[in-house]
């Protein structure tokens, strides 16, 4: 493995230098946390490399010790939850709670891949016709990439490089550079699993780092979960240089409020599926649909919103932390500026929020803008921000309408009490991933993360049985042993058929 062995401290991520480095800051105070070194051009080829040499030896170990690697390795993380909850909160600004939550989807994941045995089965039909039989194998693809987002550090790295080596590939990951730490203490708890030397790299780096990514012969799959801009590009240039892609990108999700909803467990859901993890998460639930009567809900809403106390992640009683950096923050005031200016109703304001200790952090405080059309940009752009825009419908079929127009399909949220109407709005609407009275339906990972349209781009989703597919390719073996070879006297000259 390159990824440096250090120790992990509450206050300091300790790694180690090169003259070129990426710097890792608190989101709380914007002061300089860490270091980690920038990779260049000859230490990603040498990455690559030890990616490559690693495979052939990993690909062919048994699959049992594969699984028991990865068996270690879930404890090792269980046992270790608390320290990377903190070092996600030190980094990245998410609540305490919050971060083991990160962590804990992560290790669901690692479970998943414990059952390895039986998720890459083959499939056999014998005596197809007679002495002749069928069967496939799923074997691993080589070198495969993992391209990461700041937003979860810990799960969605934990979405790929486990899912990809227990099929056998080896890995070459790049975590966000804003967030660094954690995918490196991650791949240090890898290799006290017991992974072998080669078969995980973390690199760091930005737009040369990925470019590499895409272009290297040697990696034939890359994994990408970010914004549409860079998921457009990377599947793009990957795909055009024979790559595998699936890029998980940007979302807009609805939440669609019926009238005869539990009112009480209605707005508590919307109000931590908008403003939890300061609104970074693409399946965050940033807008909602208030249907008929539900209309008259709205001061309820911004009561509760009100409630949320905005603080460091790592201080006692914080629901909303700090966005990951000063431009974040700067983009998401500046999309609630063009709410107001194209007439929305601001309702709850939280730009200019001050928190005492931490002046410098990066805050904004829950925000809700009503009266919002679908012409306007802080509907049509995905904000990333703990900003929850209203808008409202006469009926379902308008709000569906309003949905399936979006040309976003990661996720979405009815809240009723009524089943025909919950029946109707999971049939009709054009999305991946749909929770009924859920308000952020991320699948557990015996299924798979199917975000569709235009926030996913490729054929085969992350995790689950889709996740095996991708990391594999099958091998399709058909043998015949005829009874009467052990005595045949001539050759058979015919052309060779099947089924008669």
């Amino acid at each position: 493995m390159l990824a440096k062995r250090g120790s992990y401290s509450q206050r300091k991520v300790h790694v180690y230098f090169s003259h070129k480095y990426i710097l890792d800051s608190a989101q709380a105070t914007n002061e300089v946390i860490g270091r980690v070194p920038k990779a260049t051009q000859e230490e990603m080829l040498a990455a690559v490399d030890s990616c490559s040499r690693a495979f052939h030896s990993w690909s062919e170990t048994s699959i049992l010790t594969r699984q028991q690697v990865f068996l270690r390795y879930q404890q090792l993380i269980k046992d270790n939850i608390k320290e990377l909850a903190k070092l996600i909160t030190l980094e990245q600004g998410k609540t305490l709670a919050d971060a083991e939550g990160d962590v804990f989807r992560g290790l669901q994941v690692v479970e998943h891949t414990c059952s390895i045995t039986s998720l890459m089965m083959g499939e056999t039909l014998p005596s197809i016709t007679k002495d002749m039989d069928t069967y496939t194998f799923r074997l691993p693809l080589g070198v495969c990439a993992g391209i990461a987002p700041f937003n979860f550090p810990a799960m969605i790295p934990l979405w790929m490089f486990p899912m990809g080596m227990v099929c056998g590939n080896t890995y070459l990951m790049k975590p966000s550079e804003r967030v660094p730490g954690c995918a490196m203490m991650l791949a240090k708890l890898l290799q006290d699993a017991g992974a072998p030397d080669g078969t995980l790299n973390v690199i760091h780096g930005q737009h040369d780092a990925v470019n590499f990514i895409c272009d290297h012969p040697a990696i034939k799959a890359i994994s990408f979960v970010g914004s549409n801009q860079a998921g457009e590009y990377i599947y793009e240039r990957g795909s055009k240089n024979g790559k595998r892609v699936q890029s998980n990108m940007g979302a807009k999700n609805h939440g669609v409020v019926m009238p005869d909803a539990n009112k009480e467990n209605t707005l508590n859901q919307l109000v931590g599926a908008a403003f939890g993890a300061a609104g970074q998460r693409c399946m965050a639930l940033s807008t909602a649909i208030l249907v008929g009567e539900a209309r008259n809900w709205l001061p309820d809403l911004v009561e509760r919103a009100k409630h949320l106390r905005v603080n460091a992640g790592d201080q006692p009683g914080a629901d909303v932390g700090p966005l990951i950096s000063p431009q974040a923050r700067d983009r998401v005031n500046q999309l609630i500026q063009s709410g107001v200016e194209e007439g929305a109703t601001l309702l709850l304001d939280g730009r200019n929020i001050k928190v005492k200790g931490y002046e410098n952090g990066n805050f904004v405080g829950p925000t809700i803008i009503s009266s919002v059309t679908t012409d306007m940009q802080c509907y049509r752009e995905e904000i990333f921000g703990p900003v929850l825009v209203i808008l409202e419908a006469d009926t379902l079929d308008e709000a569906i309408k309003i949905i399936n127009k979006n040309p976003y399909g990661n996720g979405t949220a009815i809240f009723t009490t009524n089943g025909a109407v919950a029946r109707k709005y999971t049939h009709e609407v054009d999305v991946g991933q749909i929770g009924v009275n859920v308000p952020i339906p991320v699948p557990l990972p015996m299924f798979s993360f199917t975000g569709s349209r235009a926030s996913f781009r490729g054929d085969t989703n992350f995790y689950g049985k889709q996740g095996i597919q991708f990391y594999t390719q099958i091998k399709t073996v058909t043998s015949q042993w005829k009874a009467e070879d052990a005595t045949l006297k001539s050759p058979a000259v015919t052309m060779p058929t099947m089924g008669r």
